[in-house]
């Protein structure tokens, strides 16, 4: 072993240090690359020779060489942004992306995403975000697929099922005539109170629905509910499709609907089920379906004040089209329609590996599988591969200060590897000079 060993020593280190410079110059230029994960080089010594010496065979080492270059998946942090498809991690968990090209599965920290002009959820570079799509109890259904949204769909009508009444009657309403019933042709005579909504049937359709309040003595009431008789296709002006009556304490509470008991013998706990008024099912002239009946929850009170309706709440909804699109928290695809009616349309799906640190780079912030990182395990938000955040974009986990020390002290290592060269050449040139 000769001089000429020092020389390829110092050349390995000069090679090696050069390559290490060059990460650090990559996680420089991308301390601004949304979801980067910055890389590190890790040095192991060459195969040392053996030589001779006085106490027998021993080592030399010819130099360095780098072993690996591995990524630091350690979190970003996030930044706020304007749009509601943009997405941040939390946690372990990679976006699943497609290929547009080749199909194949590929993963990105990387949450920049938008709805194309077809609805497809893509990223910057046009590959397919997947997920699955949700059936009507918003559980997951089919395997995981490229996520796309019907633009030009429309969300399903809902037929009304309950309604929730708020209102006061007025205590000082004057009875009206036990002799006078009510009189649904001549119905603004012969009621106190009067409070209309609109209903739902089961393809969307609204109709008009009154209910008529009639004071019959002391703390009793009658409600009569009203429908138009064009709407159910009768040739009456309205038709009456429930009735009942009403009972209050001298606290002005409601403790009677229809004969049955609000509360239960304590006069404070209410009854479970609280007791509702329920309609029949009305055949409307459009078709829907007739076995439809709506219940009411009369909240009501009974106070020496106007009578006034507080609020009125159905659970019913028509048809809407798509205005909007918008993912949640939870990963959800959530349409926006005109109807008012948020739905759930499909969920984005997340993979972790066992070692994400053997994911092959494929540049664009993606990152493709291979055996060292082993198979993923893909779910939704819940299962354990992370946690997401709207309205964000994980940032760069680069540390400028520590990368400007690590190009310090590589610059020394160049420096003294290269002193190891001309170090070593003076020597040889000392030994080729013994001839002179």
């Amino acid at each position: 072993m000769g001089l000429s060993s020092a020389l390829y020593s110092g050349v390995s280190g000069m090679a090696a240090t050069s390559n290490a410079m060059n990460v650090v110059g990559n996680n420089i230029a991308n301390s601004n690359t949304v979801g980067y994960k910055a890389s590190r080089t890790v040095f192991a010594d060459l195969l040392s020779n053996q030589v001779s010496s006085s106490g027998g065979m021993t080592q030399v080492g010819t130099g360095v060489g780098m072993a690996s270059v591995d990524s630091i998946f350690s979190q970003g942090t996030f930044e706020n942004t304007e749009s509601n498809t943009d997405l941040a991690i939390e946690g372990a968990g990679f976006f699943i992306l497609a290929d547009g090209t080749t199909g194949t599965s590929v993963y990105s920290r990387d949450g920049s995403f938008h709805f194309d002009e077809i609805g497809q959820l893509v990223n910057t570079e046009g590959f397919n975000v997947q997920g699955y799509y949700l059936d009507e109890n918003n559980d997951p259904t089919g395997d995981l697929t490229n996520i796309q949204v019907d633009t030009d769909s429309y969300s399903p009508a809902n037929a009304t099922s309950g309604v929730t009444l708020t209102t006061n009657l007025d205590a000082q309403s004057v009875a009206l005539p036990g002799g006078a019933a009510f009189d649904i042709d001549n119905p603004d005579d012969t009621s106190n109170y009067a409070a209309s909504l609109q209903v739902y049937d089961s393809q969307g359709g609204t109709h008009l629905m009154t209910n008529y309040f009639r004071k019959t003595a002391a703390n009793a009431w009658e409600y009569h509910t009203v429908v138009s008789g064009a709407d159910v296709g009768d040739p009456a002006d309205f038709v009456e499709v429930a009735s009942g009556t009403l009972s209050f304490d001298v606290n002005g509470r409601l403790v009677q609907l229809d004969g049955n008991d609000v509360y239960m013998a304590d006069g404070v706990t209410p009854v479970d089920p609280e007791p509702v008024a329920t309609t029949a099912g009305m055949t409307w002239v459009n078709g829907s379906d007739p076995t439809l009946p709506i219940e009411f929850a009369f909240n009501m009170t009974q106070y020496s004040s106007n009578s006034v309706v507080v609020s009125q709440v159905q659970d019913g909804f028509g048809t809407g089209n798509l205005v909007q699109l918008s993912i949640d928290e939870e990963g959800n695809i959530i349409g926006n329609y005109s109807s008012g009616e948020p739905r759930q349309l499909a969920r984005i799906a997340l993979a972790k590996f066992t070692n994400p640190g053997g994911l092959w780079q494929e540049g664009g912030n993606i990152f493709s599988a291979t055996n060292a990182s082993g198979v993923p395990i893909v779910g939704t938000v819940g299962s354990g591969v992370g946690s997401l955040y709207t309205n964000s974009l994980e940032q760069s986990n680069v540390d400028l200060a520590k990368e400007f020390v690590s190009m310090i002290t590589i610059q020394r290592a160049y420096q003294a590897n290269s002193r190891i060269i001309t170090t070593t050449d003076e020597m040889m040139n000392e030994m080729i000079n013994l001839k002179r």
